[in-house]
């Protein structure tokens, strides 16, 4: 096999670099990958893996920095003309892992009669972080069938796993599958480095939206532990009742959770936070049968006023959802609750 290209090119990706021109850099490293993925699928065994992964990562590296510096000069931010080539490049090299015809073995050393699989699962990360940076999330689907139907996804190093599952959880979380976002949470936080602490931040800025959506508030000092003080006002809202606390917070951190993607899942917490404000209410007043006026009152303290209309409104979806048992009287403006449960904690804290 020759090597004489894959040399070359790495030689001029280095001279690109003594330049300081980014964009040079990320072509030169674009051809060095080229050459690489060429002469990667004309040997036999996995002993190139640990250097195709080192190609793969200063490949994405190159082009999210020379999309940055393209988009400087240019006074833009919709450039990713070079994330968008080197996805092309990791693919190609994603096709050369997984179709190697040599059965994988877990834990097998890597020879020259090794198979290329043990290198998918790394290349699969890169990918969905490729994928999720250009917003493209419907083509990590084309990546979860082969990968998973195989059982590669069990099959790596701890770390790579780790982040299989950080990114397929953030996944399942925009499809509204958040009992499977909270085991792949679940399962990257307990596995993940003990030192690793920016990692677990990644991990809790998605995992905490996906437990208060699902009943499960965690606690100050977890909150505290990790510096994500942005969720502490959410959790105080929605564990006293406290509207405004609750929405000023999602206000004040509102370009945040826009960026990470979590704004409209914890706006649907918003309605564990009137549930328990209602429940307050029914523990003041102490019967089942409360007149909606005086749940406006409530509001009108909060300073947040609203009309009897949008009371009747926000009930009725939390009687639909059971967060509350009873019925509403719309002649007579009163809510009935039921005399037995009439908060299941059960319908809040999903299992």
């Amino acid at each position: 096999v020759d090597w004489s290209n894959v040399f070359k090119a790495l030689l001029d990706t280095h001279a690109a670099i003594r330049t300081n021109d980014l964009a040079k850099v990320y072509e030169a490293q674009s051809s060095f990958h080229s050459a690489f993925n060429h002469t990667f699928g004309s040997y036999k065994g996995n002993w190139l893996i640990p250097a195709l992964h080192v190609v793969c990562r200063n490949t994405h590296k190159a082009a999210v920095l020379a999309d940055k510096a393209v988009n400087r000069i240019k006074n833009t931010r919709n450039d990713h003309a070079r994330l968008h080539s080197a996805v092309t490049l990791l693919q190609a090299s994603y096709s050369k892992t997984l179709n190697d015809r040599v059965d994988m073995r877990r834990n097998e050393p890597l020879s020259e009669d090794g198979s290329k699989k043990v290198g998918v699962l790394y290349i699969v990360n890169q990918l969905f972080s490729m994928y999720f940076e250009l917003n493209t999330l419907r083509l990590c689907k084309n990546l979860l069938k082969p990968v998973e139907s195989r059982g590669i996804h069990e099959s790596g190093s701890i770390g790579e796993m780790v982040t299989y599952r950080y990114y397929v959880g953030r996944l399942n979380m925009f499809e509204d599958q958040y009992d499977l976002a909270e085991k792949n949470f679940d399962y990257a936080l307990r596995h993940c480095h003990k030192s690793a602490s920016a990692n677990k931040k990644r991990i809790l800025n998605y995992l905490v939206p996906v437990k208060l959506l699902r009943g499960r508030l965690p606690t100050i000092k977890l909150l505290e532990k990790y510096s994500l003080n942005e969720f502490l006002p959410l959790l105080n809202g929605m564990r006293t009742g406290n509207l405004m606390e609750f929405s000023d917070g999602l206000m004040k951190n509102q370009d945040l959770f826009i960026r990470r993607g979590t704004y409209l899942l914890l706006e649907k917490c918003k309605m564990i936070c009137y549930r328990n404000l209602f429940k307050r209410v029914y523990k003041i007043i102490g019967k089942e049968q409360i007149r909606l006026e005086m749940i406006a009152r409530s509001f009108k303290w909060l300073g947040m006023p609203i009309d009897l209309d949008e009371v009747e409104c926000i009930l009725a979806n939390l009687i639909f959802k059971q967060y509350i048992r009873g019925y509403l009287s719309h002649a007579k403006r009163v809510l009935v609750l039921s005399k037995k449960d009439p908060f299941p904690t059960s319908k809040v804290i999903k299992s």
